[in-house]
This record gives C-alpha cells, sequence and structure tokens, in this order.
C-alpha cells in the first residue's frame, strides 16, 4: 500500500489567482447579460431594426447610400445600449437582492469586480457589432478600410465612458429608479443625442451641447473613421476619455453595496 508523508493532504486554503478570477467573473457576468430576453431585446434587435428601417426607408435627409451614414450611429447606438443601460439596470438590481454585498464579501477585490463587468460589457459590444456589422454589409455597406483600426479604439473608450456612467447610476440610486433612468436617458439620447439624427440636422444651441456628450463624440467619431478613413478629430477621443475618467471617479465615491 502506498504511503504518503504526513501532511501531505492537509488543506491550504487561499483564494485563486487574479487572472482565474477574472476569467470566472466575466464569464458570469456575460452569461448573466446573454440570458436575459429584455436586455437582447434592447442591445441587439432595436439596433437591427433601426438599421435597417434607417437605411432603407427615407425616414430622414441623408446622403447615398443611406447605410453608410446610419451604420456608424447604430453602432454607436450598440454601445450605449450594453454599456450604460445594460449596465445600470443590472448593478442596480445586483444590489437590491444582494448580490454585490456577497460578492464583496469573497476574495474577489472590488476592482476585480468593476473589470470582469467591463470585460463582458466589451464581449457583448463587440459580439453585437459583429452582427450589426455583417447585416449592414447585407445592405451594402463599405467602411472605409483606413478607420477600421480608429474605429476600434472609439468602440473601446466609448464602452469604458457609458460603462462608467452606468455603473455611476446604477450604483448610487434605487433599482426601480434607475431602470426608469436608463431608460429615459436613452430615449434622449436616442433622438438628441447626436445618434438618430446627424449633428449637421441638429439646431446650432443644441448640437454644439451635443458634440461634447458621449453619444454625440461617439457617434461623430465612428461615422468620421468609418465614412472618411483616418483618425477622428480630438474633441471625441477627449471627450470619450475625459467623460470616462470623470464617471468612473465619481462612481468610485457614491457607489453602495446595497
Amino acid at each position: 500500500m502506498t504511503r504518503f508523508a504526513e501532511g501531505a493532504f492537509r488543506p491550504a486554503p487561499g483564494r485563486a489567482p487574479l487572472g482565474s478570477m477574472l476569467l470566472a467573473q466575466t464569464r458570469a457576468e456575460t452569461r448573466l447579460v446573454l440570458r436575459h430576453p429584455e436586455q437582447l431585446l434592447l442591445n441587439l434587435l432595436i439596433p437591427m431594426a433601426l438599421l435597417v428601417g434607417l437605411s432603407l426607408l427615407p425616414l430622414l435627409s441623408l446622403p447615398e447610400p443611406r447605410v453608410d451614414s446610419v451604420t456608424p450611429r447604430i453602432l454607436a447606438l450598440a454601445v450605449m445600449s450594453s454599456a450604460f443601460t445594460g449596465q445600470a439596470i443590472a448593478l442596480g438590481f445586483d444590489r437590491r437582492y444582494g448580490v454585490i454585498k456577497r460578492l464583496a464579501a469573497t476574495a474577489l477585490p472590488r476592482w476585480l469586480l468593476v473589470v470582469g463587468r467591463v470585460s463582458a460589457a466589451l464581449i457583448v459590444v463587440a459580439a453585437q457589432l459583429v452582427v450589426l456589422g455583417v447585416l449592414a454589409a447585407l445592405l451594402g455597406w463599405q467602411p472605409a478600410a483606413s478607420g477600421l483600426l480608429a474605429a476600434v479604439v472609439l468602440v473601446v473608450l466609448g464602452t469604458l465612458a457609458f460603462g462608467a456612467l452606468g455603473v455611476l447610476l446604477g450604483g448610487a440610486l434605487r433599482a426601480e429608479v434607475v431602470l426608469a433612468l436608463a431608460n429615459v436617458v436613452w430615449f434622449a439620447l436616442l433622438l438628441a443625442g447626436g445618434i438618430i439624427v446627424p449633428l449637421d440636422q441638429l439646431p446650432d444651441g443644441l448640437a454644439a451641447v451635443v458634440g461634447w456628450l458621449p453619444s454625440g463624440a461617439l457617434a461623430q467619431g465612428l461615422d468620421s473613421v468609418l465614412t472618411l478613413g483616418g483618425w477622428p478629430g480630438w474633441q471625441s477621443l477627449v471627450v470619450l476619455v475625459a467623460w470616462g475618467a470623470g464617471a468612473g471617479l465619481l462612481a468610485a465615491r457614491t457607489t453602495k453595496l446595497a
């Protein structure tokens, strides 16, 4: 019979490596998003419907081919839907049901909880953009190849900025208030935030303000790089970085566990 040294099977409790914990948390957050049909409706089906409708129907005055003007702004809408509205509502109800408080009592560092949510948002956004990009290509969309790298940078910055705003909203208010307010903000930015209606078709005063909002900066930046190629102007990048940093710092001070 094989003999083992004394203490060979003594328990050695300790937390898993940070990489393993991050991977597990990201996987769990991604699955939770994909399991909610209402999130799927908001994050994918509505942008798909708007992409098809605005590309085929003359609802707005847009240059031809219409799909080239519509697609960048619908991609911005997808980023906003997942990173802001979806994250805010999910965080608000996680706080209400005690999920965040229980996770905070585990070996998971708080920063890793945030990074896990952001990583999941980036995965969901990437999947959305692939689906929307394929649909737009079927409608005749031909993006400028020289602007694809810049588009990726804008999408990452936009996801971080809207994600920070989502955490700021969902981490400070009651779940019912978050649900109502997140949808109101989403609808307002959809109509008057530079997404559906281009900045050059908004009233001058409103266009000047919208250009400094994350929705307007992301939509305008994506429209520029995917239509003309190259890199966007400094304003789009600065606006997204400033909103992300400001909202992130404020969220770190105001987010509650319950």
